[in-house]
Formats: structure tokens, sequence, C-alpha cells
């Protein structure tokens, strides 16, 4: 086995378990600051040190068409994704976050549609969009009084946007040839939705107060930046850049797992029977229709 696929595969299993810890950690520092500033410092940091990283090695900065395409990306995936994601952690526990994040594969269907190819409608697909949805279905009927709740509600409005727009730029990201170093565009991306978020939190009200800072809080900083964003998402665009697609995303079906039993166990999130067999049903769901856009993608490059 070559190197670069042994390390693929360790990026994967980096992005498996770590970025379903990282709901964890947004849970925690949105008790202390607006999820919107969290997020935004956070992609900042990050950007800032990994293409400070490539410029002391010697990297050029990208043409600026190059530049436009990331800073898009990195706004759809890191800003209207991440940071609507951190936001939603105030209101929903870490684990429904997680969970409801699993659909993806579906939204990616659905965009990848309309905006690359039109995929077949086969019978998989469409079962694995009614079985995800029923899955979601059944999380919820566990939650029927939380859903009573404005807030409550306002945060899987924020949790599915956020979906739509990860699918998005996932979407856009393979359908732009951007020739750039993928970790190096990370980079970028990182850092351009990073000060999109700040901007975003300063019209909100939110201002930064040092000061403030507690021990919680600073911790949770400072995982999300070199755990959730240059450890995991470098491992990911890694992963992703050497290892087939559906092989990668494995890591949707694990992380919601990771996220639920660390909500339980350090948060004392609500989990029952009907939570984790709703669970396993979504996943299943996102399997089946992520198999079937596979699938569709094999059947087209034969053609």
């Amino acid at each position: 086995m070559k190197k670069n696929n042994i390390n693929a595969y360790v990026a994967l299993v980096i992005v498996s378990i770590f970025w379903g810890t990282t709901y964890l950690a947004a849970r925690i520092g949105v008790q202390h600051m607006h999820g919107m500033l969290l997020a935004g410092l956070r992609q900042t940091s990050a950007g800032l040190l990994l293409t400070a990283f490539f410029l002391i090695r010697g990297y050029k900065l990208p043409e600026l068409p190059v530049l436009s395409r990331l800073f898009v990306i990195g706004v759809l995936m890191l800003c209207g994704s991440n940071g609507l994601m951190t936001w939603a952690m105030a209101y929903i526990p870490s684990g429904m976050g997680a969970i409801i994040a699993a659909t993806v594969p579906i939204w990616i269907t659905i965009f990848s549609y309309f905006l690359v190819q039109r995929t077949r409608i086969t019978v998989q697909l469409v079962l694995g969009m009614v079985i995800g949805l029923a899955g979601i279905g059944g999380i919820f009927y566990d939650h029927i009084r939380e859903l009573m709740d404005p807030q409550y509600r306002f945060g899987v409005m924020l949790i599915t946007a956020a979906c739509v727009f990860w699918a998005l730029g996932s979407v856009l990201t393979a359908k732009w040839a951007l020739g750039v170093n993928y970790l190096y565009g990370a980079g970028f991306q990182m850092l351009f939705s990073g000060i999109v978020m700040l901007v975003i939190s300063l019209f909100m009200g939110q201002p930064l107060h040092i000061a403030s800072f507690t021990g919680e809080l600073w911790g949770s900083l400072l995982y999300l930046i070199f755990i959730g964003s240059l450890l995991s998402y470098s491992a990911y665009v890694f992963a992703l850049n050497n290892l087939p697609p559906s092989l990668v995303s494995i890591y949707a079906y694990v992380n919601p797992v990771v996220a639920v039993i660390l909500g339980w166990l350090i948060l004392s999130e609500k989990l029952s029977w009907t939570i984790g067999v709703s669970c396993l049903v979504t996943l299943l769901g996102v399997y089946l229709v992520n198999n079937a856009f596979n699938k569709n993608k094999s059947y087209e490059r034969s053609k």
C-alpha cells in the first residue's frame, strides 16, 4: 500500500472520530460566547496559521479568480455551514445537531442533480430519502415538547440551513477546478470565512471582550482551532483528494454516534431507545442515498 494511501486512511479515521467531538466543544463554547463569533475566531485563527505556513514555505498567493472561488466556497462551507451550526448549538443538544448534519449526503445528491448532472431517480435513492426522513421524524417524536420552544425550533432551522450550505459548497468544490494545493486552499477558505463571520458578529452587536474569556471558553476555542479546523478539516480535505468520495463519506455515519455518546456522557443530554434507533434509521437512509448516488456516478462514467 502506498504511503499516501496509508496517510489518507489515517486522515479519514481522524475526521470520523475527532470531527464528531467538535459538536461537544461548540456546545460548551456557546454557553459563553455567541456561536457566530466563536466560529469566526476559530476559522480566522486556523486560516492565518495554515496560510502563513505555506507562505513561509515560499508559496505564492493564488491568482484573483482562484481566490474569488475560494472565498465563495469558504463562505458557503465554513461561514454558512460551520457558523450556523455553531450558533445552533446554543439552542439544541450537540448530539441532535450531529444527527441532522448527517443528512448532508442527501442534500449533496439534490444539488448535484440540478447543478452538476441529472442523477437517475432510482428505487434505492427514493427509499433512502424516505427512510432518512423517517429516522429524523422518529428523533423529533422524542422531542415533541422541545419543539414547542421557539428557540429550539430556531436551532433546528439553523442546523438544517447549515447542511444546505455545506452541500452546496461541496458540489461547487467538485465542479470548480481550482488548481491550488488543497491544504493551502483550505487555509484561505478558513481565513475568508472567519473574517466574514467576525464582521457579521460585529453587526449583530457581539463585540469581542478578551477579559470575559473563561477557562471553559479558552478550552473550547483552542480545541476547535487546533482539532476541529487545523487537524480535522485539513485531514478531511486530504482524504477527499486521495480516497474515493464514497469512502470518505463514512465520516458522516461515525460523527453522529461520537457526538451523541459524548453529549450523553459529559453534558447529560437526553438519550433513549427511541433516539438511538431513530439515529440508526437516519444513518441507514443516508447510506442508501449516498450509495445510490455513487452508483449513478459510476454508471455515468462508464457510458
